[in-house]
């Protein structure tokens, strides 16, 4: 509604978390040969990974970043209901059916390689998946064990974390939501400038209007370097004066 306090997920103009997934994956793939420069994008880490394998030493690896390619590929494809005439690009008609593709990929190299980086890369994958199918529940379940199998400084623990709240917020759990944004500021402290913006966002959505904008107006002192400065304030002008 026009007059609503209240920020949808929408406007907040967040980062593709597929894209920051993809961008891991490439650096983990080109850890050895860091000849190409990652421009951003799940087409520039297929590239990239794709480009690394003859550089792989061990057999393993080799096979593991070929199964990660395999499924960066399909995240990267496009949504398109009619390619073009000839074209060999790999896409799918629906978003649903691109959704499935990718879980079911995601399961390959979880299959294949256990408890390693890469799986861990497909777990993420497949929750992201699993959520935009709106499979509220086995999408939790993935990001939990994705935190579970994850260093504590795993550079994608953010992202895990970011989805517990969106699937928290999702079945009408916000207090499930506010407490995944807290763990979220605590656990990714250099993520927790989107922590507070996101979790002031649930609490305003909560009717707990006060709370929200306390976190907002604290904002400037609390990430004093944050880039999303101004969507705090334009967050705050929203929930309008106490």
């Amino acid at each position: 509604m026009a007059n609503s306090p209240v920020i949808s997920r929408k406007d907040m103009r967040e980062p593709d978390r597929f894209q920051v997934v993809a961008n891991q994956a490439a650096s983990w793939l080109a850890a050895r040969k860091k000849q190409a420069a990652v421009v951003g994008g799940a087409a520039a880490a297929v590239i990239i990974a794709v480009g690394v394998f003859a550089t792989v030493q061990s057999s393993r690896a080799e096979a593991a970043g070929r199964a990660t390619a395999d499924l960066l590929k399909v995240v990267a494809a496009p949504v398109i209901a009619k390619p073009e005439a000839g074209s060999t690009q790999k896409t799918f008609p629906t978003d649903d059916a691109k959704q499935h593709a990718i879980v079911a990929e995601a399961d390959k190299v979880l299959g294949a390689y256990g408890s390693s980086r890469p799986a861990r890369l497909a777990i993420l994958v497949k929750a992201n998946a699993l959520y935009a199918l709106e499979e509220w529940d086995k999408a939790g379940a993935e990001y939990q064990r994705y935190l579970k199998d994850a260093p504590t400084d795993d550079s994608l623990r953010f992202g895990a974390l970011d989805g517990l709240g969106l699937v928290a917020e999702a079945k009408g759990d916000l207090a499930g939501a506010t407490k995944a944004y807290e763990r979220m500021a605590q656990e990714a402290p250099k993520f927790s400038d989107r922590a507070d913006l996101e979790r002031a966002r649930v609490l305003a959505a909560a009717g707990k209007v006060d709370e929200a904008r306390q976190i907002l107006s604290k904002f400037g002192e609390s990430h004093k370097d944050s880039t999303l400065a101004g969507q705090a304030s334009q967050q705050l002008a929203q929930l309008g004066a106490k």
